[in-house]
């Protein structure tokens, strides 16, 4: 969540944050009037406190009937100041619900809107002419099926809609893509983890993704744990509840991990392959930094990933996400979108998010101030290197006309041959 002295200090600020986000300004106003309440209930609390000691002392010292009228004004107080910290709780009950339900404040230059306002920052390659190539592209669930790479039907047998199989070369290249992420993270000083995809709900609230997008998550109700959506979930909670020392550079972590998505809310879109799927695998990166390293932090993720996406030899862009579609614990993202030219648009690959202190303010994840005495809450960022939704855009940007699919040259040493071909007559 927010830091609240900053809200106390800058209520226009985040105002201003929750409208480019199109969310609701007024809980603004919720937050600070309850946390006046709080703070007037907990001054007047203290104040009675020192007085209900101060009673003792004269309760002592008394006999007879002041003895008794003493012991009468220790009772009353003593119910006064009951009351006074069931306020003062109740406040702050209410105080950090509201502040909660406050999104990250968006860093300036952030456009504001929603899902279709962003800015374009980059365009690399060009999109095939098929047309000029004298042949008419085949979307990648169909060049899935010619390489008997994808298996959608057994998917639905065994799991239901939106599941599926990998199966040979299309299993080898899901792996490979992993493999070489994974490889080029570590060699950029990320520290490879293998992580739980069952949290609790306090790690996944701290990361905060129960809150405007809790219907996404998959619940075990029965144990209280819930299914994570991205490694970026137990790699935030890592370092929960711990002093970090940072003094010598940021901690950087990676981890490829299964993930789970309900997508709720998509029905009838991307039903056709494997771009919207409930399970997919991913590599995430993960970076703990001093605030003030932040900025830098998020330039060196997005390198990594145009790296990796130019080593894939397909054409992408990359765009700053609008306030609207950030997610509340972003402050600032950028997606890299590779174009995928049977659908004749980009579709997102990678995304990296500059979170500020928000997750590892809700996380208690802190380091002794360098400026001063004390701890203070670090910064987060997040980015990916791979997904299975890659085989989308490999498969559809290097077919050729007779159904089989090049290679590209930086990944043919992790799948072990240069041409995928057809398995099923063309």
């Amino acid at each position: 969540m927010i830091d609240i002295r900053m809200l106390r200090d800058e209520p226009d600020r985040v105002r201003a944050s929750q409208r480019a986000r199109g969310e609701d300004e007024t809980l603004v106003d919720l937050v600070l009037t309850a946390d006046a309440r709080h703070r007037t209930a907990l001054s007047d609390f203290e104040r009675l406190r020192a007085e209900q000691k101060a009673f003792g002392k004269r309760v002592a010292k008394a006999s007879g009937e002041d003895k008794q009228v003493l012991l009468d004004q220790v009772k009353e107080t003593a119910a006064h100041v009951k009351e006074l910290e069931r306020m003062a709780s109740d406040a702050a009950s209410e105080r950090d619900g509201a502040l909660r339900r406050i999104g990250n404040v968006v860093i300036d230059g952030v456009p504001a809107g929603g899902e279709d306002d962003y800015v374009v920052l980059e365009e690399h390659g060009a999109p095939r002419d098929f047309a000029a190539e004298g042949f008419e592209p085949r979307d990648h669930l169909e060049l899935g099926t010619l390489l008997g790479a994808i298996d959608m039907g057994r998917g639905a047998k065994v799991s239901g809609s939106r599941f599926y199989y990998l199966v040979g070369v299309g299993a080898r290249l899901e792996f490979a893509l992993m493999r070489m992420a994974l490889e080029r993270a570590y060699e950029a000083g990320f520290q490879q983890l293998a992580v739980p995809t069952l949290v609790t709900p306090e790690t996944m609230a701290g990361a905060g993704f129960l809150d405007a997008h809790a219907d996404e998550v998959y619940r075990l109700e029965a144990d209280d744990l819930y299914l994570t959506g991205t490694s970026e979930v137990a790699l935030a909670g890592f370092h929960a509840g711990e002093i970090l020392d940072l003094s010598e550079g940021p901690k950087r972590y990676t981890a490829l991990s299964t993930c789970y998505r309900r997508e709720a809310g998509s029905h009838g879109k991307d039903t056709r392959g494997v771009i919207r799927v409930h399970q997919f695998q991913k590599v995430e990166m993960f970076a703990y930094v001093r605030v003030e390293d932040a900025p830098a932090e998020h330039a060196r993720m997005l390198q990594l990933e145009r790296e990796m996406l130019d080593a894939m030899e397909v054409p992408y862009r990359i765009i700053d996400t609008a306030a609207g579609d950030l997610g509340g614990p972003a402050a600032r993202k950028y997606d890299c979108e590779a174009w995928v030219p049977t659908q004749g648009r980009h579709r997102e690959l990678t995304s990296t998010s500059n979170c500020t202190t928000f997750q590892a303010r809700r996380l208690g994840t802190r380091e002794r101030d360098p400026l001063g005495s004390g701890t203070r809450a670090v910064a987060t960022l997040n980015g990916t290197l791979a997904t299975t939704r890659w085989v989308v855009a490999l498969l559809e940007n290097h077919q050729q006309a007779d159904g089989s699919v090049l290679v590209p040259q930086a990944l043919r040493p992790y799948v072990g041959e240069d041409v995928l071909r057809p398995v099923a007559a063309v």
